[in-house]
């Protein structure tokens, strides 16, 4: 199913996530010329020259994120994105958890909201079990964002060892993945035609049959599919809230970033 939205709504305590169809891409695409497509997947999956470098575009998108849109979201101010600010040699990332202290303690702009994702989420609320990164194509369940891309980081395992993959283990994923976006892993085109490209929600997978120049048959896996998957990333994370925190699941919505409008629906009362 290619997803178009999503809904978060209240089922007695629990809050669940209801994902609904969009377009059909294959029916849009099939039968179309294969020049139509202009993303380096559709072009890798097509054996076409491509842009193997998506590192500027990620950094771009993480920056709009570190400084706009989850500022926003946690009630702070907006800022201006500022490269210096987060990958300067003074703002980079600790290796430990003590290192983490005296980093959350810091007047970085990267650190206050980092407080803010901690005070919202204490210990439990919004935590994921760990889930597997994505090699290919694969439909269902896995941890295909910027912290899963980044898992291996040393500070990602010390805090996931100590608190489990959490909103916080989530939100510093974003910033090891911002310092590690010159140097992503490599699109691939994998034996079956499939074209994995980094992106900045993940890995992004593409397989297009073609006969006679013209396409015949889409696969196309996102991020958002593996997050929004049943018994993925956001489902299970939302299943720690309390029913009555909207405002949680908003800005746990805003940590995961599926690329779907994603609505949340509060308990309707008489």
């Amino acid at each position: 199913m290619i997803l178009g939205a999503a809904e978060v709504k209240l089922s007695g305590t629990v809050w669940q996530l209801a994902r609904r169809p969009g377009p059909d891409l294959a029916a849009l695409l099939t039968g179309r010329p294969c020049r139509m497509a202009q993303t380096s997947a559709a072009h890798l999956a097509l054996g076409l020259p491509h842009d193997a470098d998506t590192g500027a575009e990620v950094a771009r998108d993480h920056l709009a994120r570190l400084f706009v849109t989850l500022r926003r979201a946690f009630d702070l101010p907006p800022l201006r994105p500022d490269p210096d600010g987060v990958l300067g040699p003074l703002a980079r990332l600790p290796r430990t958890l003590s290192g983490l202290s005296d980093w959350l303690a810091s007047p970085l702009p990267a650190a206050e909201l980092g407080r803010a994702v901690a005070r919202g989420f204490p210990r439990g609320r919004g935590r994921v079990r760990p889930l597997s990164w994505p090699t290919g194509g694969e439909i269902g369940a896995f941890e295909n964002s910027p912290a899963g891309r980044q898992a291996g980081h040393p500070l990602l395992r010390a805090v996931e060892a100590d608190q489990g993959r959490s909103p916080l283990w989530r939100y510093l994923g974003l910033l090891a993945d911002l310092e590690a976006a010159r140097s992503l892993p490599a699109a691939v085109r994998l034996p079956d035609g499939t074209a994995v490209v980094q992106a900045a929600r993940g890995a992004y997978a593409l397989r297009l049959g073609q006969a006679a120049g013209r396409v015949t048959s889409v696969l196309r896996v996102t991020p958002t599919d593996h997050q929004l998957a049943p018994g993925g990333a956001l489902s299970t994370a939302l299943a720690t809230l309390p029913g009555d925190r909207p405002d949680l699941v908003a800005r746990l919505v805003a940590l995961h970033d599926p690329c779907i409008p994603v609505t949340v629906r509060e308990a309707q009362h008489a």
